[in-house]
């Protein structure tokens, strides 16, 4: 007898903190019972024969309503539930996720003499990402060193290095420090936080794509975005610049910043 059903997210994850209400026909409760860590719910209360109405809700999620029909013997399988993020945006399940250096990319893209574009990335990175049940209420935490740039150019990224840009001798490291998330669009989220950088920390957003989740190789889940933005190097401190001619720089003012990123499920990497 009683009520059973699965609360599921879109990409098959189980909703853990949902709540499903069930009410008879005059609109009366009958039932109220929160799902297990699976994303089931089982209750063994008896029911009425006849149609019910199940209404499944949770936080961060838009609510969703069905008819279910009780039969003789009590009991209503409703089946699967599935709940979409409030704005349409998934997002992966609750819990900590830890960022993959090996099959992720920390990159910027700097203007060369007003024609041209320099690319380079931080060879050496860690962070992890917590997924909060109320989706805007999660956090990201990265540093990474700011010795390991690499341009592919040996003289390039000395002078990357020195007191004129990097300085990585006084500031070995830039750290990043979400303060919310929130929706930005049908598939987007704004990710706001702070970036400590050349010893200045400025408020910095990241725009953010969730590009979907899966298993791997070695026996864990992963889930993979991709993140980019924009700093202006006169916010930092990164004053140099060398002017080639009338109105013409050496190096562009701005910074185009792009993340690939992989996190894997738990505390930490497979085999750490």
């Amino acid at each position: 007898m009683g009520l059973r059903a699965q609360v599921r997210t879109r990409d098959g994850w189980a909703v853990q903190h949902a709540v499903v209400t069930v009410t008879d026909m005059t609109g009366a409760q009958v039932l109220r019972a929160q799902v297990g860590e699976d994303g089931t719910v089982s209750d063994d209360a008896t029911l009425a024969p006849g149609p019910h109405t199940v209404i499944v809700t949770a936080v961060g999620y838009a609510p969703a309503a069905s008819t279910a029909f009780v039969t003789a013997s009590g009991r209503a399988d409703v089946g699967t539930v599935v709940l979409a993020r409030q704005g349409g945006v998934e997002l992966p399940p609750p819990g900590t996720w830890t960022l993959d250096p090996a099959h992720s990319s920390v990159g910027a893209v700097a203007q060369h003499l007003g024609i041209s574009s320099v690319h380079g990335r931080f060879t050496e990175f860690v962070g992890r990402i917590e997924i909060a049940e109320d989706v805007e209420k999660s956090r990201v935490e990265a540093v990474i060193a700011t010795a390991s740039i690499d341009t592919g150019n040996g003289m390039r990224d000395g002078h990357l290095k020195s007191a004129d840009f990097l300085d990585v001798e006084t500031y070995p490291q830039i750290t990043y420090s979400s303060t919310g998330i929130t929706p930005a669009g049908p598939d987007r989220w704004t990710v706001h936080g702070e970036l400590a950088l050349h010893g200045v920390a400025r408020e910095v957003d990241l725009n953010l794509s969730y590009l979907g989740t899966g298993p791997d190789p070695w026996g864990g889940v992963r889930a993979a975005f991709h993140a980019t933005a924009e700093l202006r190097r006169e916010d930092f401190r990164m004053n140099y610049n060398q002017v080639v001619q009338a109105g013409i720089s050496a190096i562009g003012t701005t910074l185009k910043v792009e993340l690939d990123i992989q996190a894997v499920q738990g505390d930490s990497l497979p085999g750490a």
